[in-house]
């Protein structure tokens, strides 16, 4: 995503390419409301996902909004206000419409990333809770989580539906308080990699849930498909993650049902038994632990 000196008198007009970088291999971006007054505190004007071509440089002064900026694939670096640093799946960072940015792919692992431009009275103050802008980077460890709902975001936007300003504004709502509340591996450069073993066990253990969210209800079916003690898969989730094993399915399953209930638009009870959930009540008051609303908000946004 790239402008260079952008004004904000610009912004009424029709979808302005140079809103976003040129130097891409491929993307999937949206556009949605460009112009203010907006009605959300957090509104999510523009955005998508792209992977960089090797070429790619973006170096800015100015841009009409804040941005923030999610690497899920390749490498880079980034400079921001001056602050550099490395960029790695995990990173995220973001910078506000004076922020001098620039942003730079290596060559040989071109960056991969989504970006979602953010505008209304309340962008600020999320954005700083999640402990991003002043120069900041953090390099988190709920990479999937964060991945999801950001994938959330772009279909929405996509899709362009009479309801889907307010459901990227929920969306992005959730995308920052889980960045606020996940762990960080402290800054984004020169971090001691964790013991080669102890990591490739716990990336195991989450691909299973990752595959296997939907079906499996608890710790035993975790340990039992990994070949691990149960306590040991706690005490890996604990130490990469900063949550229980427990903790992570279930949020999985809530990202799940809400995807589910974007694309299906169904019932409470369908995605409660699409995740392997059998009552309901429970059901709406994981969803609204997981994501901040209950799942009848989320369906009524989407009508």
């Amino acid at each position: 995503m790239d402008v260079t000196n952008h004004d904000m008198d610009k912004i009424g007009s029709p979808p302005d390419p140079t809103l976003l970088a040129s130097q891409v291999a491929d993307s999937r971006t949206f556009f949605l409301q460009l112009a203010g007054p907006w009605r959300e505190k957090l509104a999510v004007v523009l955005g998508g996902w792209e992977r960089c071509r090797p070429d790619y440089t973006v170096a800015r002064t100015r841009y009409p909004y804040m941005v923030i900026e999610l690497v899920v694939g390749g490498r880079g670096h980034c400079w921001l206000d001056g602050t550099a640093h490395r960029l790695e799946p995990g990173v995220c960072f973001a910078s506000s419409p004076r922020t001098a940015c620039r942003i730079e792919t290596d060559a040989d692992a071109p960056l991969e990333k989504f970006f979602f431009a953010l505008a209304g009275p309340g962008a600020t103050r999320a954005l700083t809770r999640a402990g991003l802008l002043h120069g900041r980077a953090r390099r988190l460890v709920a990479l999937g989580e964060l991945r999801e709902v950001a994938e959330l975001i772009t279909r929405e936007g996509r899709r362009n539906g009479t309801a889907s300003v307010a459901i990227c504004s929920r969306l992005a709502e959730v995308l920052l308080l889980q960045i606020g509340e996940s762990p960080a591996l402290g800054a984004s450069v020169g971090q001691k990699a964790a013991p080669e073993g102890a990591r490739e066990n716990f990336e195991r253990c989450r691909a299973l849930i990752d595959a296997h969210a939907a079906e499996w209800r608890g710790l035993d079916e975790i340990a039992a498909a990994a070949g691990l003690e149960a306590s040991s898969v706690c005490r890996l989730f604990r130490r990469f993650l900063g949550v229980s094993p427990h903790q992570y399915l279930r949020r999985r399953k809530m990202a799940l049902a809400a995807a589910f209930l974007l694309e299906k638009g169904s019932r409470v009870q369908d995605a409660a038994t699409h995740v392997g959930m059998d009552d309901p009540f429970h059901f709406s008051r994981c969803f609204r632990a997981v994501h901040g609303v209950p799942p009848s908000a989320l369906m009524a946004a989407r009508r």
